[in-house]
């Protein structure tokens, strides 16, 4: 009975995943701010964000607190995560500006090099990164997934991204996440 019903689940999931748009810098912006990642995030910043699967189940909840410094080639971002459950993940992401609009980097766990770029007030950057996935039964795993993250310029003071998370180029689910900076 499981297998029949997961023969007939399969299909509907890999449809869905299939329909799932993404965001484009042909969509016109919302707003007129500009983002500089380096100024955004020079500092103390905070933010609040959740994973939800692909069938809108929430997994995990977390809030981080990240430290930014800008030395005038290098963006460094440290992380440190503390989810729902009381665990906590520190990453740390060296990132280099290339050009007018275009970043790259790297963190622990991602595979190769992170690339994004900037347009108005919004940020696309896409990574293939090996995450820590507890498990309740035993030892943390890691699972391959790769991120399309999209971030807009809300306010001067908070930028929303939306990254929709891929196994094997399927959708499996996306990440929330609010970043404020102090007032």
């Amino acid at each position: 009975m499981r297998l029949i019903r997961l023969a007939l689940v399969a299909p509907l999931i890999g449809l869905l995943a299939a329909c799932t748009a993404r965001p484009s810098f042909d969509d016109p912006p919302l707003n007129e701010l500009e983002l500089n990642l380096e100024e955004f995030f020079q500092g103390e910043l905070k933010a609040f964000g959740q994973f939800q699967d692909i069938l809108g189940t929430v997994r995990r909840s977390f809030t981080v607190d990240i430290v930014g410094t800008w030395d005038g080639e290098v963006l460094e971002l440290v992380e440190d995560f503390t989810y729902e459950d009381g665990s906590t993940e520190q990453r740390i992401w060296t990132l280099r500006k290339t050009g007018e609009s275009t970043w790259e980097g790297t963190a622990p766990g991602v595979i190769g090099m992170a690339l994004g770029e900037e347009n108005g007030n919004r940020f696309n950057w896409r990574y293939e990164i090996d995450l820590p996935i507890p498990s309740a039964d035993g030892p943390t795993e890691t699972l391959r997934v790769t991120f399309d993250d999209w971030m807009w310029l809300i306010t001067p003071n908070r930028l929303l991204n939306r990254a929709y998370v891929q196994r094997f180029g399927v959708d499996i689910g996306d990440v929330i996440i609010s970043f404020e900076r102090p007032s």
